[in-house]
Order: structure tokens, then sequence, then C-alpha cells
């Protein structure tokens, strides 16, 4: 290859240039090289011949690279070629084929060629003996650039290229300036493309380069907006080189740089910390360089918008944002002018700003001023920089008593900041004044914020050893922090405290006494508890001692405090204690609770949790498990459970065993029934429900959790068997008397247990039964419980007693449904255990004789539907309220029902309230049962019943809701638990609706997901009107994601159909209008009220009742945006509105026609709209409406108001009736 150039070399430059053409570019690239660099001499031929050959070939090679590339993209004639023979297809795509193949490589060939013509001239013009004149070279280098568009396709040419005329400008060669125009943005949107930081090296290298061009004319935009880009290019951003060659593109010219302040204006909200910092020192060095008025612009323009944006910035994100930007030039503020510009720009707003009425812009000048301080004019004399100096004390300390917390709680951190940075510069009075102001007042702020400041910023304040004489003096007045009410601020005050632990000359204990500190560790949150635990360590277990002397300290620690103790050891492994020292520690406290000295209950307490946590931590290191497990023998244990007369130190040895999973436990059965017997308000109390659940995991882990849940059900059969006695309520297939002999057999309670249920007061069956119902809650939360586990719950799901206990919380659970209004001891935990255990033995597929989850379906769905039947016939027979009814002692709900006056009374207002709450939630249980199990398909009948009672259900809750709004006066527990409940009703409401619509398609579905969906809007009324709009607005929160299945209910009756069914609203064709929906009255209130709005003197009573359903408003806004999206639907909620109005047309309810109406006509579709051609059952609906209302209004006698309202409706009606009914109808006659 190398001879044959050589050759051709001799023969003449356009032989060599020919050969070297026809060679592979990549493998000839070194031996092309060596020739030119040692062949051509400058005195040869060849540098003259040359240049003049390379232009040539150039030349002719890009018009051959033209026409082939016009022939390829050349357009198709107008009128079609004339008709030729007809030829095959097949050989018609074989011509197309080699054609298009054949251009392709023509073109292939030609680049190929020009990759070769541009090295070897890249070649000629760098030669080693300068052997060619640039101005020779020039020419074809000209030719290559001013056809570089041409070969973007082409990287490997492109970039050839580009690099050729980069490496002219920089060799600053003769007619540098000629090559620049093509190539400069084909580098520059290189970098942008590939991403690389060489190719923002070679950008910004050439910057100078970019001076040249005419930045006012109008060829440059796509120029401009590569260059725009650059701005925003992550790249650009972080490299260095990017970030000056941003800055350097502002002496570009005027409107470039405020395109690109414009830009950067754009990206603060958004933009990450990185990035606007980055800006900010662009920023700074584009000003540093600029002159005349590209430096006017960035000081006058850009920069004094950023001051103001500063201040009256709408969010503090936004501020702080912008305050990242000025960080650039606040950074470098020695810089010469940097400082002058700073105070010129921000003195005349800052502190006029710092004293406006506006707490958000108060508080953003008051950030601005502490990242200026201090603000002066370095060209003042010293009195006026002292004045303007004490200027700004001044209004920081008037700050620091602000009316608004947020700015009281930036003042005392900032006050803090300069104290640290300037202490030694700061004259005396005003440290004292300041320093006093933080100690005495802002540390026993009423707003926690400012209290956690306070100790934040004593502890950054710290950090300036100057200011240690003074605060050692102060920091005992922040002690009483350390029992503030919020724990962030006792955290603060922990982590002050470990500050000065490190700190030489400071005492911690001096700010808070240790008695305190041991009574925060024991009783506070474990954050807080775990600072304390590091701080104690060097005093209580430090490791510069002998384990011995360690484990003493420890022993008193727990002496002192035993729950201080206790929580010292859970936390002292997670902060550095060695595990050598604290297996040491084990053996010493087992030793001393196995010891014979007589120790106090609440010491053995303390060491048992203590050797709780110590075990805990030592079980996760597999060195120290074969020593805790030799350390703790059966013997050992039962002498643990003997000592332990609390349920927490119980519990704590029941950790022990199940955290080492010992096996050679002993028979410590009794012990931990023990704990788990004690069923006493175990459903309330979370430290019981701690324990219980320790001794669980014991008897699960030692393998006796059928044993145990035998003595569970046991219970459970006990309450069943005292529900039958009492209710007459039928027991299931169980053997009811094996059953109680086996629980009176089953249940051992120690001593203990009898010592913490107590003796009975009574031996009458009411207490006894009472107490047995009692039982059963805490186990039916500790079956609940068991289940949640995945252990247990397997277990569970296992055991031979699963079937009873199912049995016996079916029948716990219809009594307290059916009795929850009668006696107020009745709750929904046994309702919660059986529907839960029933999904779960659904899951497992658990044999029965039918499918389980029906079975409880329909007996809850029973018990349920009897409630409501009672409800009915109470409402029927009385004129007071339903919910007053509800709460007679005369209601006879199922046979057996008890009138023992001991036990069933009326009693108080409140005891009626709290009975409704517990049948809200007893009912809530049963829905959500009802929601999860069709959720889960496991419903395989009875949609339609459950459709009806989830209706009932909410119907139930209505009648109720007017009792509470009339017997409170004020907010409740009872009251809050009861809207909990609501908000659930109303989300498993809305699933159980969602789940219908899409799984039922026959009309009996269909009426009852109407009937459901208009009772959920009624109650929305129902708790705006009686409860207030807070109540309800979070009820429509929480409905709206349910807003479009409430939408499909309430048109699915008419969805598909072609005229609108008349009796739709109603439940009778009789007086159908009072047996429409509520909230049809509601919106049709509303309507007129808005209607009237204009006229606010003659606002009725009822039209400011409706004025106060703004949730409901809301949830009406929200419907008639998503109806306009569909059409269909539309016109099937439309025609339900329709009929609705109609129906009161004729009860002669105007006010509800023309409320209606008016709805229709205005919110939903106006009379204008072409939609209406869509809209059948609407038109179908006006076209019997419109008559009937206009021969009514005729027939009126001399009622005006009502023949004034029906007018009024009929020019609603009229420009419907007239562009799409009417002309209809006269077109079709004109035809006939």
């Amino acid at each position: 290859m190398e001879k044959r150039l050589r050759s051709s070399l001799q023969t003449s430059a356009e032989e060599f240039l020919s050969s070297a053409a026809k060679l592979p570019f990549k493998s000839s690239k070194s031996a092309i090289k060596t020739l030119i660099n040692t062949s051509v001499k400058p005195a040869s031929d060849l540098t003259s011949s040359l240049p003049l050959a390379l232009c040539n070939s150039i030349s002719h090679s890009i018009s051959r690279y033209k026409n082939l590339h016009d022939s390829t993209f050349a357009g198709s004639p107008v009128t079609p070629p004339a008709k030729r023979a007809r030829r095959s297809s097949r050989n018609k795509k074989e011509d197309g084929v080699s054609s298009t193949q054949h251009r392709e490589n023509g073109r292939q060939s030609i680049v190929g060629k020009l990759q070769v013509y541009a090295y070897v001239l890249r070649l000629c013009v760098f030669h080693p003996k300068s052997a060619f004149s640039a101005s020779d070279l020039l020419p074809a280098a000209q030719e290559l650039h001013d056809n570089l568009i041409l070969f973007e396709s082409d990287s490997i040419l492109l970039s050839e290229i580009a690099s050729l005329c980069e490496e002219w400008w920089k060799g600053d060669l003769l007619g540098k300036e000629t090559l620049i125009s093509q190539s400069l943005p084909v580098m520059l949107s290189r970098s942008l493309t590939l991403k690389k930081k060489v190719d923002v090296h070679r950008v910004y290298t050439l910057r100078e380069a970019f001076m040249l061009f005419d930045f006012e004319d109008e060829s440059i935009e796509d120029l401009k907006h590569l260059l725009i880009r650059c701005v925003i290019s992550p790249l650009y951003l972080k490299t260095e080189e990017g970030r000056k060659f941003i800055a350097f593109m502002f002496g570009f010219c005027v409107q470039l740089m405020k395109e690109v302040c414009a830009m950067i204006k754009s990206q603060i909200p958004f933009g990450r910390k990185s990035m606007l910092e980055a800006y900010g020192e662009i920023i700074f060095r584009a000003w540093k360089a600029a002159e005349g008025e590209c430096k006017y612009e960035i000081e006058n323009g850009f920069l004094q918008g950023l001051i103001e944006g500063a201040i009256y910035a709408s969010s503090a994100a936004l501020a702080a944002s912008i305050r990242r930007i000025l960080g650039g030039f606040l950074s470098n503020r020695t810089t010469e002018g940097a400082e002058k510009l700073i105070f010129c720009l921000a003195e005349p707003i800052i502190f006029r700003s710092l004293q406006v009425a506006n707490s958000n812009v108060r508080q953003n000048a008051l950030h601005l001023l502490l990242d200026l301080f201090p603000l002066e004019d370095p060209d003042a004399t010293k009195e006026a920089k002292d004045t303007l100096l004490e200027k700004q004390f001044f209004l920081l300390d008037k700050l620091l008593m602000d009316e608004c917390s947020d700015v009281r709680a930036v003042a005392v951190e900032g006050s803090c900041r300069i104290l640290y940075l300037f202490w030694e510069v700061i004259p005396s009075p005003i440290i004292t004044k300041n320093i006093t102001r933080i100690f005495d007042d802002m540390a026993h702020d009423a707003c926690t914020e400012v209290r956690l400041s306070t100790v934040n910023g004593v502890i950054y304040l710290l950090g300036n050893p100057q200011s240690h004489e003074v605060l050692k003096v102060l920091l005992p007045r922040l002690g009483n922090l350390i029992m503030d009410s919020t724990s962030a601020v006792r955290a603060a005050v922990a982590d002050l405290l470990l500050l000065l632990n490190d700190i030489r000359n400071f005492h911690f204990h001096k700010v808070v006494s240790i008695d305190i500190l041991v009574s925060t560790l024991a009783n506070d949150q474990p954050l807080v508890a775990r600072k304390i635990t590091k701080l104690l360590i060097p005093s209580y277990f430090p490791s510069k001692v002998m384990e011995e002397e360690a484990c003493k300290r420890m022993i008193t620690l727990i002496k002192r405090s035993p729950t201080a103790g206790a929580r010292f050891c859970e936390f002292a492994a997670l902060e550095g204690a060695s595990l050598r020292s604290l297996m040491k520690l084990f053996k010493v406290l087992s030793d001393l609770i196995m010891s014979s000295v007589k120790l106090d209950e609440e010491i053995v307490e303390g060491l048992l949790v203590a050797a709780s946590h110590l075990c805990t931590n030592l079980a996760k290191d597999a060195s120290f498990e074969l020593a805790l497990r030799e350390e703790l023998s059966a013997e050992k244990l039962k002498t643990f459970f003997t000592v332990a007369s609390t349920l927490r130190a119980q519990s704590s040895i029941c950790n022990i065993i199940s955290t080492m999973s010992l096996d050679a436990v002993g028979d410590l059965f009794e012990d931990g029934m023990g704990l788990i017997n004690r069923f006493c308000g175990l459903s309330d109390i979370i430290e019981r429900q701690a324990e219980i659940r320790s001794a669980h995991k014991m008897i699960l882990s030692c393998g006796w959790f059928d044993d145990m849940f035998g003595v569970l059900v046991g219970c459970l059969q006990k309450a069943a068997c005292g529900c039958h006695k009492k209710f007459g309520i039928e027991l299931g297939k169980q053997n009811v008397g094996s059953a109680i002999r086996r629980t009176k057999s089953s249940i051992k309670v120690s001593s203990k247990s009898k010592h913490c249920n107590g003796q009975r007061s009574s031996n009458t069956d009411i207490n006894r039964f009472s107490e047995d119902y009692a039982s059963a809650v805490g186990v039916s939360w500790q079956i609940k419980d068991l289940l949640l586990h995945e252990n247990s719950r397997k277990a569970m799901l296992g055991s031979r007693h699963l079937e009873s206990a199912y049995s016996a919380l079916k029948v716990i659970s219809e009594a307290s449904v059916l009795y929850c209004l009668q006696y107020d001891y009745l709750n929904t935990w046994s309702v919660s255990a059986y529907t839960t255990l029933t999904l779960h033995m659904s899951l497992h597929n658990i044999k029965t004789d039918a499918l389980i989850s029906d079975l409880t379906l329909d007996h809850l769905l029973h018990c349920a539907n009897n409630v409501f039947r009672a409800n009915h016939s109470n409402t029927s027979d009385n004129d007071s309220l339903p919910s007053e009814s509800l709460n007679s002692t005369n209601t006879k709900i199922a046979p057996g029902y008890s009138k023992d006056t001991r036990e069933c009374q009326t009693g108080t207002s409140l005891t009626k309230q709290l009975r409704i709450s517990n049948m809200v939630k007893m009912l809530t249980a049963v829905l959500k049962f009802v929601a999860d199990a069709t959720a889960m398909n496991l419903v395989t009948r009875s949609q339609d019943r459950c459709l009806n009672f989830t209706t009932e259900n909410v119907k139930f809750i209505i009648t109720n809701l007017r009792e509470h709004s009339i017997a409170q006066s004020h907010i409740t527990e009872d009251l809050k638990d009861i809207f909990i409940c609501l908000k659930s009703s109303l989300t498993y409401s809305s699933k159980l609706l969602n789940i219908m619509l899409k799984a039922c398609e026959d009309s009996s579905c269909q009426a009852g997901a109407y009937s459901l969906v208009n009772e959920l809007f009624n109650l929305i009324v129902s708790v705006e009107e009686f409860l207030g709009y807070g109540y309800a607005a979070r009820l429509v929160t929480v409905i709206q994601p349910w807003v479009p299945d409430m939408i499909l209910a309430l048109g699915s009756n008419c969805l598909g159909k072609q005229t609108p069914d008349k009796g739709i609203c109603s439940d009778s064709s009789e007086n159908a209008a009072f047996h429409l929906p509520s909230w049809f009255y509601i919106l049709a209130r509303v309507e007129l009220c808005e209607q009237r709005d204009t006229n606010s003197d003659d606002d009725t009573e009822g039209d400011q009742h409706a004025k106060d359903f703004s949730a409901f408003k809301r949830l009406v806004e929200i419907m008639s945006m998503l109806l306009k999206s569909n059409n269909k639907i539309l016109d099937a909620v439309g025609a339900i509105l329709l009929t609705g109005s109609l129906s009161a047309l004729q009860s002669k309810k105007f006010d509800l026609v023309l409320g209606l109406l008016h709805f229709v006509s205005v919110k939903l579709v106006s009379p204008e709209d072409t939609e209406w051609k869509e809209l059948k059952l609407m038109l179908a609906s006006i076209e019997e409406i419109y008559p009937k209302v206009e021969r009514e209004a005729e027939e009126l006698g001399n009622n005006e108001s009502d023949r004034q309202k029906l007018y009024s409706a009929k020019a609603l009606l009229e420009p419907v009736w007239a562009s799409f009914t009417y002309d209809d109808r006269r077109h079709s006659m004109e035809e006939e």
C-alpha cells in the first residue's frame, strides 16, 4: 500500500489523491501521514501542485455529491408519466432496490473520498516543516467548510471538517475567520447532543470566534437557539469551562444577554440547588467582565429584579431559590465593586420591607438581610457605617418579638448566626442585649418552632469559642426545655447536651440535672431516650473501667430508676457499648434476679425488662447466642416467672424466650396464659396489647399455640352460651355442654390473674354475662391481632379449634349487632374478629359445609336487616325522630329480647348518642366486610342484598345525624368517632358501587346502584346541614376519586335506552315528588339562590340556607365537569334530572321544577350548544315537559309567584324546544 502511494506521489498530486481515495480510510491514515510528513519537502513541486489538486478534487467530489443528493430527494412530477409497457411487479421491485442501492453506494464512495481529502488537507496545513502555504490551502478548506451542512448525516466526515476548522482557528492561520460560520454551530450542536466534556472544552476554546457573528441579524436565530440551550444544559452548568462559556455569552450582544437572563429566571422555580448556584457564579462572572450597556442591564435589570423577587416571592421556597443565585455575589463580595453594588440594590428596599404588614414579606426580607449582613456602603464614613449597623441590630431585635412566629424563628437563628460570625467585632452591649433576649424570651416562646430555633441557634453559636464564657452562665436557663411538650425541642436539647459533653470546661449536668435526665430517659420517646443514653454511657456504663465496675454502676442506675435503667439497656448497644460488656451485664442481672436478696417488684421489673433488651441486642450476634442459651435454663426461667409479679415483668420473660427460640423451657404454659387471660380493657390499652403480643410469641415459639387457642375459644364459647341464655340466639352445631366443660377445665387462672381481674362484686346472671362478654371482647382482639402475623395466622387456620371459634364468634356477633342499642357494653370487636376470620378462612380454602364467606354474609345481612326493620317500624309508629325511636326500650328486634330495666335503660341523651355511635361502628364493620369480600370475589350471590344493605346503612346514618346536631352543643369524642365511621362508610359504599357496576348488568343491580348513589348524595347534604361545612368538605375530599362511579350509577338505569323511564326518580306513581331524593331539593335551592345573587336584598330564608351548602356545591361542580366530557352519560343523568322536574311539576313543587331545569339548561348544557342533537333522552324528556309547563302556567289561578316561576322554567326550555324538538317535529310533518 505504502509503495503504491509513494509511486503515485512521485508521479503527480492528482495521481496521489486518486490512489489515496481508493484505499480504506482507517487503514491508510498512517501511510498517508508518513508519506506527506517525510516525502514532501519545502522545495518540492508538490507544495504548489498538491493544494491545487486538493481544491479541484474536493470541488469535483462535492459537485457529484450535490447531484446525487438532488436526484435522491427530487420531487415527483406534477402530471402522471405516460403509460408504459406493463412489467412484472417483481422486476419493478428489483429495479427500485438496485437503483436506491446504487445511489447509496455512490454517496458512500464520495464521502469516503472527502474524508481522505480532508485528512490530507489537515496534514498539509500542519506539516511539521511548514512545507505548504496556508493561502494555497485556504480555498480547499473553504470549500469543505462552506458545504459542511451537506454532510450532517455523516458524523465522521462532519467531525473531520470541524476539527480542521478548529485547528485552523487555533493556529491563527490566514483566513481563519472564513472557517467559523458553519463549523461553530456544528461543534456547539455536537456538545449539546453527545454531552461530552471534551466537546464543551472545544467550544470554550473557540469562544472568541463567536464575537465575529452579527447577533442582530435575523439569520443568526438558529445559532442563538443553540446558545440558549447551553444555559439549561446540565453538562454546561456542571463543568467550569461550560459555566465560563455561558458567562462569556453575555458579551455577545445586549439582546442575547436579555434572553439568557430571561431563561435563567424561568429556571428558578424548578432548579436544583447545584443549578441555581451555577447560575449565581455565571451571573457574577458575566457582571465582572461586562461593560457599558450590558453591565447596566445586569445590575439594574436582572439583579435588581432578583432582589425584589427574593423579598416579594410568593413562597419561601421560591425566595430561597432566588437567594441561591444571589449567593454568587455574596460569596465574592470582596471583589472590587461587588459590595457597593449589593448595597445600592438592596438598601432602598430591604429596610422598608422589614417593617411592612405582610409577614411573608418580612420573613423573606429578614432572610435576605441575614445573607447580606453586614449591609454597608464601602465608601461611607465610619460614623455612617456604625449608624447603619445599629439600625440593622435594632431591626433584628424588633423582629425577635415579631407577631408572626415564623419571623421570630428565623430571627432567633439568624441572630445566633450573626453572633457566631462576628462575635469579636460586635459591641458588648449589643451582644448582651441580643443574647439576653434569646435566652429569656425566645426560649420560652409559645411557638414550638421558635423554641426549637432557639436551641439550634445556641448549638450553632457554641461553634465560636469566644462565646463560651458567656454561654456557660446562660445555658442553665435552657434546662427546662428538656421537659418541653414537643419531642423535637427535647431532642434538640439532648443534642445540645451531647455537644456540651464534648467541649472542655462544660458540664452537661449543670444545664440539666441528672435526676431530670434519668426521668426523661424513662418516659420519653425512643429518639430522645437514645440520645440521653449516649450522654449517660460514660457515667453509668463506661468502657474505660473494669466490666465489674461498669456493671455495678448500671445496677445503681436500675435501682435509682428501674424504667430508665431498662431503656438504657435498650439503646446501649446502638450507642457504642461493647457486646462483651453487655453479655457480662446480662449475667450480673440474671444472677441478681435469682439471688435471695429481697427486691421491690418495681426493681425486679426493671431488671427483667433490662435483661430482655440486652437479650434482644445480643441475639443479633451469633457468637453470643450460645452463651445466652447456656445462661437461660428452664429452671432459671421458671424462677424468673416466680419473682415477676407485674405484667410487664412477665412480658419481658416471654420476650426473652421468643427471642432465643428456646426449646427446654419447662412447664411455662400456665405462666404465659396468666398474661393472656387478663382481658380487662385489652382493646383500649396499648401497653397491655404489647404484653399480650409477647406472650403470643412465646407460646407460638414453644409450640403451644393450639392449647392457647383452645383456652381462648373456651372463653368465646362461654360468652356464646350466655348470649343464648340471655337473648335466645341459637347456638351452632358445636356441643355446648362439652365446650363449657372444656372451658372450665382449660382455664386455670393463677393467683396473679385473680388479683388482676378482682373478685366479682355479684353472682347475678347479669354481672356474670357482662364479665363473660368483656372476656370475649379481649379474645376477639387477640384473634384479630394473631391473624395479622403470618406465623400465628398459619397456626390458627390449622388449629382443630378453628370451627368452634367461628361458631362462637357468630353467636356473639349476632347478639352485638341486634342488641347494641340496648346495652352499653356491647361493642364491635367480636364482629370485626368474626369478619376478619371469615376472610382468612375463605382465602385459605378452609373446608366447611358451604362457602364460608357466603354464610357469614347472609348471617350479618340478616342481623342488619332486623335492625333496619325495627328502625322503620318504630319510625312509622311514632312521630318522634327515627333516632329517638331506635333508642326506645320497647324496640323488639328479635325473640328473647330482655326487658330487664337494670341493664337496658333509655338513659340520658349522652347515653343514647353513645349507643347510636356504637351501632354505626357495628354497621361500618359489616359494610367493610361486604366491600372486602366482594372485592376479593368471595361473594358468589346476594349482590342485590349487598347493595340494599349498603343503602339502608346510609339511610340509618342520615336518620341519626339530626339527633346528633340537636343533642351535641359542642364537638365530642363520640361525634369524632362517628365521623370517622362516616368517612369509612362513604369509602366502602363507593368501592362497592364501583365493583357492582363492573360486575352486574341486570336491572336489579342497576336499580340498587341508583338507590345507593342517591343516598350517598343525601348523606353529603345531611352532613353539611347538621354538622357543618368543615365535616362535609372533608367528606367531599374522601369521595372525590369515586365521583365518576357515582355519576355512572346515577345514570345506569337510562344508559342504552331510547326514552327515559317515567318513574325512575320515584318509588311510586302517586305523590312522586315526595319520594325524590333530598339532594334534588338542595340542588334546586342552590340554583335558585345563585340565580338571585344579583338581588341580595330579596334573599329569603330558604335561599340563605342554600348558600350554606358550599361543600355540596363543590361536589356538584366536579360532577358537572365530568359529565361534560361524555355525552352518553350526560344524556342519561340529564334525563334523570328532567324526569325529576316532571315529577315535581305534577306535585306543584314549582321551586323544585325551576331549580332542576336551571341546573340542566345552564350548568350541564346551555341552550345554544350543538351537543343537544346527541342528547336523545334529554330531548325526549323536554318534549314531554315543555307542553306541560306551558299548560300548567296557563291554568294557574291568581298565584302570580308560581306563574312567574313556570314562565322562567319555560324560558329556559324554549330555545331547546324551538331549535331541536319543535323543528324536528315540523320537518317530519312536512315530509309526511
